[in-house]
């Protein structure tokens, strides 16, 4: 098996949402605590912070190119090259808290999760293209990594708190999700299922958080492989690069690497030669 090498290494406090930038050819990712956003170029091999600002939960990449943030009180922008433009400025019910994990649809929605406010737990919404905004769950304990079954007909989300990954039916015409079922319950001395994506295999891929490892499973849910990391807190992974067999993995706890590990908050990659598919577009309109 391969070994992780490091990417790139700011000693993120929690790096997070790594996506490939299918136009660009580029990595970004963003560091969620410190409100930093950076990339990494595939051709050159050089990468840079892009942004210093409030804190980036998730974000997605928009059919022209841009990005679209999710950021704390619940604001979504639009990211171009440093100019910033707002579609939404707040949700008033989350102005304790911050966007976490996102993911955009086959139909260019994005379902995006909050983390809990002070007075109750979190939730997870979906942007439409036109700009609406629907909640869609509530009472989750951590919205966390999201993907899709390579039919479309189904939808993962994790709950980190409840250590469950869950399989919704998913209609790609309405945007909505039912029939709820548990599909991965994680063991509890083995941390919390953190970010996710899946293989063109319809394969899970899960980050621990205090887990040390990135896991895979069948699409039935059966562990097959675990691969460890020099950090405790392993928080995202994706697939990339020219033919979508490069891995990049993201970590935290680089503010505290004597007990987060050598590797804490790095960026990771590993090539085992099994393939990813690109994430989809949003098509949100401004």
């Amino acid at each position: 098996m391969a070994t992780p090498s490091i990417l790139a290494d700011y000693q993120c406090h929690n790096a997070e949402g790594p996506l490939w930038h299918p136009l660009e050819k580029r990595l970004y990712w963003s560091d969620i605590t410190t409100g930093r956003l950076f990339r990494y170029d595939y051709a050159s091999k050089t990468h840079e912070q892009i942004y210093s600002g409030e804190a980036v939960g998730g974000f997605t990449i928009q059919q022209d190119g841009s990005l679209l943030l999710f950021k704390a009180r619940g604001a979504i922008e639009r990211w171009e090259e440093g100019k910033i433009t707002t579609l939404i400025p707040e949700i008033p019910d989350e102005r304790e808290t911050r966007f976490n994990d996102v993911i955009a649809d086959p139909a260019g929605r994005v379902f995006c999760g909050t983390m809990p406010a002070p007075n109750r737990l979190g939730r997870l919404y979906r942007l439409d293209t036109d700009g609406s905004l629907t909640k869609i769950l509530d009472g989750l304990g951590v919205s966390n990594g999201m993907g899709f079954t390579p039919d479309h007909k189904q939808l993962y989300h994790t709950d980190s708190d409840k250590r469950e990954i869950y399989k919704f039916d998913y209609d790609q015409f309405s945007g909505n999700i039912t029939n709820q079922r548990v599909h991965i319950t994680t063991p509890e001395d083995e941390g919390v299922p953190d970010g996710m994506t899946v293989d063109a295999e319809g394969y899970i891929w899960s980050a621990r958080w205090d887990g040390g490892h990135l896991f895979r499973y069948t699409p039935d849910g059966t562990e097959v492989l675990r691969i460890p990391f020099p950090a405790k807190k392993v928080t995202s992974v994706t697939f990339g690069g020219p033919d979508y067999t490069d891995i990049y993995v993201t970590t935290a706890g680089g503010d505290n690497r004597d007990e987060e590990g050598a590797g804490a908050g790095a960026v990771f990659h590993l090539n085992l030669g099994i393939q990813g598919v690109p994430e989809f577009l949003s098509r949100i309109n401004f």
